[in-house]
């Protein structure tokens, strides 16, 4: 997630695909850091960076410059080793390139108006993809092989995504999801669920990607504000959560497979456990779980569910609680780490576990405070 802003020191931000880590970016270089201990495990000054994207843990990063020098054209890909610390290959394009994303046999990267899929182990491409105009580089890919899809903006007018096989180089379907054009788009870890959000960031759905039906309606707030993030949890089957972030500084929960609200519980089915009866219950606040002033309002910040643990109830078969951790990256430059606990109640509790100083990171581990 690049920051169109250079007001704040973090110029871009993105975790691995199974967020075990993080990479940022400054005016300065770009560093890669460990998720669960927040150790600095690469660091490479040599310039500012909109794009650092990782493949995983391994050593191979996809890097963008910032253009503030001609070695950092923001029009090439840079496939660059952290152990040799010597690129691997570099791809020039015609224009900026807005985003990337990648897993271990696709490779793309998007453009205001077109696409590339390419192979990432031979780099030979594969399919081009003709989009609308799509300035902010919008797009959401799931890493997983079985259900590898790219979802981009179908329009300029409303919120429409188009979703495509990455795998089999075809368009899945074409879904409506808002009135307003898109903001934010995430895709479940396993392909199955995407959530969209609009610009008026009322309202975010989430829909079931096969069938391209809608599954869920959550209603964030009232007021229009800008989303961020948007993040499911890392779950195989069943994508738990939902976390989002907004101009408003609030980190937003939605749930969506831990049944909380009691009126509205059905069968133990996996549809029963993610269907609502009516519209009314999918927009009932007691599936949105909100953490206030996360970060200073209009700051830009970026949230990930790391981990989702079940506690059964020991007198019966049923979920008691879910805990969470939430890590958050805020573009001011800060870190945090949240835990969070809903129980059967639909009561939730929000803990603060860590909070450091990005930019002051160095070999080691962080310091919190």
């Amino acid at each position: 997630m690049a920051n169109q802003s250079s007001r704040y020191p973090i110029l871009c931000a993105s975790f691995n695909q199974d967020n075990s880590g993080f990479a940022i970016s400054t005016k300065d270089g770009f560093k890669i850091i460990d998720s669960n201990t927040g150790r600095l495990c690469y660091d490479r000054a040599v310039g500012a960076f909109i794009i650092v994207e990782m493949l995983y843990s391994s050593s191979l990063l996809a890097i963008v410059g910032a253009g503030e020098q001609p070695s950092l054209s923001p029009r090439r890909l840079c496939l660059f080793n952290t152990t040799t610390g010597a690129p691997l290959r570099e791809m020039t394009f015609l224009t900026s390139i807005l985003a990337v994303r990648l897993n271990r046999k696709r490779l793309v990267v998007v453009l205001q108006e077109k696409t590339y899929i390419y192979d990432s182990n031979s780099l030979s491409m594969l399919d081009t993809i003709d989009t609308v105009p799509n300035l902010k580089g919008l797009c959401a890919f799931s890493p997983s092989l079985e259900g590898c899809f790219l979802a981009l903006p179908a329009s300029t007018a409303k919120g429409a995504v188009l979703v495509y096989n990455v795998m089999e180089l075809q368009l899945h379907c074409e879904i409506d999801a808002h009135r307003s054009p898109l903001a934010a788009i995430a895709l479940s870890s396993n392909g199955k669920y995407i959530a969209t959000a609009s610009e008026q960031g009322t309202i975010i759905r989430v829909h079931l990607v096969s069938e391209a039906t809608k599954s869920y309606s959550f209603r964030r707030g009232t007021c229009p504000s800008t989303i961020f993030s948007l993040s499911f949890a890392p779950s195989l089957q069943l994508p738990d959560i939902l976390v989002a972030t907004s101009s408003s500084g609030s980190v937003h929960i939605f749930s969506l497979g831990f049944e909380t609200n009691q009126r509205t519980k059905m069968s133990g089915s996996f549809l029963g456990s993610i269907l609502p009866y009516s519209v009314n219950d999918a927009l009932d606040p007691a599936h949105h779980h909100v953490l206030h002033n996360a970060v200073s309002a209009g700051v830009r910040s970026y949230a990930v569910v790391r981990k989702v643990d079940k506690v059964a109830d020991s007198s019966s078969s049923e979920i008691a609680s879910c805990r969470a951790i939430i890590s958050l990256i805020a573009y001011n430059g800060y870190f945090q780490e949240y835990t969070f606990t809903l129980n059967s109640q639909n009561e939730s509790t929000w803990s603060l576990e860590r909070e450091f100083n990005l930019v002051a990171v160095i070999s080691g581990n962080a310091e919190t405070s």
